[in-house]
């Protein structure tokens, strides 16, 4: 069975080795020295983009990964240099994809502090170098999506017709000062990230968009959220009860606009409760697989796969069926 899978990293040490490490520590990285860093712990496996993935792929039987950067990016350098990063990373990027086209697509990325830039980054990787999109790491300066600076971008993914992921990243300095210090250093390192923040930050991201009615305003904007659905799924008829349309003053609830304009990936989840909740909530037509490699393992997002007990029409759309559709792979 063709097997697709969108949430799967790469980083080039030559090309992040340009950000100022002030930079990195200032927005809240790990130092490489941490021991729980995860780009510390995974640093080979993202920088190589060959023989060796394309085995682990083999062995697990994934037909292609939709390429992604991980890490820190473009959205920590100025309005000069984050747009000529963002450009010679998806350069490099396509360079790699060229060489296997039928293993490899790819998300672009984008300068995000400069919005104007990153629509125009975003065109020319998609229009030039064939790419299905763009993926975002989570906040930019500390702002969400719905602020109006990146109405140009969200107009721009909406002419193209293709979806933005939204990934997580770091939390802002003050929500790390608030809600994660004061335990041992690597908990509250983890509890920000994958243990549980990552999770929370990109379902309110996802809840702002709507409630600021930024989808109102791009009814054509398609988002992806990995892992399960970010919690979306459990908390969706909540959020219905609770935001209900005369105080939000929104033509749909928060589950029809989730179910219209937000797919979900399996990325890094791989146990069956959190998929029946997903298939229950957002559809089955709204779920693709991804491994969140090399974060996970191929063979964990394999074995997952294998274990479900669905009809083999499902099966086919989560395994590649809608990614296919939504990326425009075939």
């Amino acid at each position: 069975m063709r097997i697709v899978a969108l949430e799967e990293h790469v980083n080039i040490p030559e090309i992040t080795s340009r950000i100022p490490q002030e930079a990195i520590a200032a927005r809240g990285w790990p130092s490489p020295d941490n021991p729980v860093s995860p780009v510390k712990q995974v640093g080979p496996q993202l920088q190589e983009i060959g023989a060796e993935r394309l085995q682990k792929m083999d062995e697990a039987g994934i037909t292609m990964q939709v390429l992604s950067v991980s890490g820190a990016g473009a959205d920590l350098l100025d309005a000069e240099e984050g747009p000529a990063l963002a450009r010679d990373y998806n350069n490099a990027l396509a360079q790699k994809i060229a060489a296997h086209p039928n293993r490899f697509a790819g998300f672009a990325h984008l300068p995000m502090t400069v919005p104007k830039a990153a629509a125009d980054e975003l065109e020319r990787a998609v229009t030039e170098l064939h790419f299905c999109g763009a993926l975002i790491n989570g906040l930019t300066q500390e702002q969400f999506l719905d602020h109006p600076r990146f109405a140009p971008l969200l107009e721009r993914v909406e002419k193209l017709g293709v979806p933005l992921y939204l990934h997580p990243n770091i939390p802002p300095a003050a929500v790390r000062k608030a809600y994660y210090e004061g335990l041992p250093t690597a908990l509250s390192t983890l509890l920000s990230m994958a243990g549980f923040g990552w999770h929370a930050e990109t379902a309110i991201h996802v809840l702002r968009l709507i409630l600021s009615g930024t989808f109102e305003r791009h009814p054509n904007l398609q988002l992806i959220i990995g892992h399960m659905g970010e919690m979306l799924p459990v908390m969706m008829a909540r959020c219905d009860n609770v935001f209900k349309p005369e105080l939000t003053h929104l033509p749909r609830t928060i589950s029809e606009t989730l179910r219209q304009q937000v797919y979900i990936t399996t990325s890094g989840i791989f146990t069956q409760p959190p998929l029946r909740a997903a298939i229950a909530t957002f559809g089955i037509d709204r779920i693709l697989f991804s491994v969140d490699y090399p974060f996970s393992t191929n063979a964990q997002g394999r074995a997952f796969l294998d274990s479900l007990d669905l009809p083999a029409e499902d099966l086919e759309k989560i395994a590649h069926g809608n990614a296919d559709k939504l990326l425009k792979l075939r």
